[in-house]
C-alpha cells in the first residue's frame, strides 16, 4: 500500500536516519562546520539530503553559527540613482564572496534608521552597510551607536558610507575637496558670478559641499551672495524648487548653479528649460555624484566623478578582510561638460 504524502518538512534527524548516521554528523556535513567529516559520511548524508529534498533551516543555523551568510544594506533611497549604483557595487562583491544582500530604505530618517537596525539584528546578518549622510540634528545618535556596537560584539561588522563621524569602520567620501576642485575648475573656464542649490545645513554631505565650493571660490577671492544659496529637498524635485526660487529672485547676477547632487541638478536643468531658460547658454549649471544618467540628459552635466559602485565593493571589503584600518577616503575627479561651456 502506498504511504500517503508527507505534509511535515523534512528534518535533519530525518537525513541522519536515512544517511545511517550520527545526527552530529549530519550537521557537520550540510551546514560547514570546521570540523572534518569522513568523505564517505559526507557523501552518504548529502545523498540522503538530495533523496529526502532536504532543505537546511537557515535561521536555525544563523542562532548556531552566531550569524547568517546576509549582508544588510540600509540606503537613504533606492530610487535615486546614486544608492542604486552603490547598491550594485555592494551586491556584485557580495556574490563574489558568496554573500546574499537584503536591502532596506531608511527615507533619509534617523528613526527609521535606528528602527530598522533593531530589526535587523535579530536577523543576524554577517555585515551591516549602512550608506548615506549623516544629520548633525539626529537625537537618536547614541542609541544607533549601541545598537551597531552591541552587533559587532556578538561577531557582525559594521560599515558606514558616510562621514567618517561614527566609531565604526567607514568608507568616507572626499565632499569638500571635491567641490573645492569643481570650484577652482569653473573659475579657470570663467565664471565669476555663483549660485547654489543645497540641501538643509544640518545633512553633512550637502554643507561639506557647500562649504568646499565656497573655499574653492575664496581662493580666487570669490564669493555666493547668501541671497543666491538655496536650501531644500535633496531630491530631484528639490533641486527643481530651488532653480524655481532662483529663477523668482531674477538670474541676472548669476552664471552658474552648483547643484550639491546631480539628482538636484535634473531637476534643476527641468526648471530652466520649463522657465525658457536655456541650460549650458544662458545658464551654466554643475553638479556632483557623476551618476550614470547625467552623461545623457541635454545638455550632458558637469560633475564631480566618485567611482559609486568601487565605493560600494570597498564598504564590503572593509567589512569582510583583516584589515584593521577604521576609515577608507575615497577620491573624486572634476568631468567638465557642456552644461559648462567655457565664458
Amino acid at each position: 500500500m502506498d504511504q500517503p504524502p508527507r505534509t511535515s518538512p523534512v528534518t535533519l534527524h530525518d537525513v541522519a536516519r536515512e544517511a545511517g548516521v550520527s545526527l552530529a554528523t549530519a550537521s557537520r556535513a550540510l551546514n560547514g562546520s570546521e570540523r572534518k567529516v569522513n568523505e564517505a559520511y559526507r557523501e552518504k548524508v548529502l545523498a540522503a539530503a538530495a533523496r529526502l529534498n532536504y532543505t537546511p533551516n537557515l535561521s536555525a543555523q544563523a542562532v548556531a553559527k552566531g550569524a547568517t551568510n546576509t549582508v544588510a544594506l540600509l540606503v537613504a533611497d533606492i530610487a535615486d540613482p546614486y544608492f542604486s549604483s552603490i547598491a550594485a557595487g555592494v551586491i556584485r562583491a557580495s556574490e563574489q564572496s558568496g554573500l546574499v544582500v537584503t536591502m532596506a530604505v531608511t527615507g533619509r530618517s534617523p528613526d527609521r534608521e535606528l528602527e530598522l537596525v533593531r530589526a535587523l539584528r535579530g536577523q543576524r546578518p554577517r555585515v551591516m552597510i549602512l550608506a548615506g549622510s549623516r544629520s548633525s540634528a539626529s537625537d537618536g545618535e547614541q542609541a544607533l551607536i549601541t545598537e551597531l556596537t552591541a552587533f559587532e560584539q556578538n561577531g557582525g561588522r559594521v560599515v558606514f558610507i558616510s562621514q567618517n563621524e561614527l566609531p565604526f569602520r567607514t568608507v568616507v567620501i572626499d565632499n569638500t575637496d571635491g567641490a573645492r576642485m569643481l570650484a577652482t575648475r569653473l573659475v579657470e573656464l570663467g565664471y565669476r558670478r555663483f549660485a547654489a542649490i543645497t540641501g538643509a545645513d544640518d545633512l553633512l554631505t550637502s554643507r561639506d559641499r557647500l562649504a568646499g565650493f565656497a573655499a574653492g571660490l575664496a581662493e580666487h577671492d570669490l564669493s555666493i551672495r547668501p541671497d543666491h544659496i538655496v536650501r531644500s529637498e535633496f531630491t530631484r524635485d528639490g533641486g527643481f524648487s530651488g532653480a524655481v526660487q532662483l529663477i523668482e529672485q531674477g538670474l541676472d547676477d548669476i552664471d552658474l548653479v552648483f547643484a550639491a547632487s546631480d539628482v538636484m541638478a535634473v531637476g534643476a536643468l527641468s526648471a530652466f528649460r520649463e522657465a525658457g531658460v536655456v541650460p549650458g547658454d544662458a545658464i551654466a549649471i554643475a553638479g556632483f555624484d557623476d551618476i550614470p544618467t547625467v552623461r545623457d540628459i541635454t545638455p550632458p552635466l558637469t560633475t564631480v566623478r566618485i567611482p559609486l559602485e568601487e565605493i560600494g565593493a570597498q564598504a564590503l571589503a572593509l567589512a569582510i578582510g583583516e584589515d584593521t584600518d577604521a576609515a577608507v577616503t575615497i577620491g573624486s575627479t572634476v568631468v567638465v561638460r557642456e552644461s559648462t561651456p567655457p565664458r
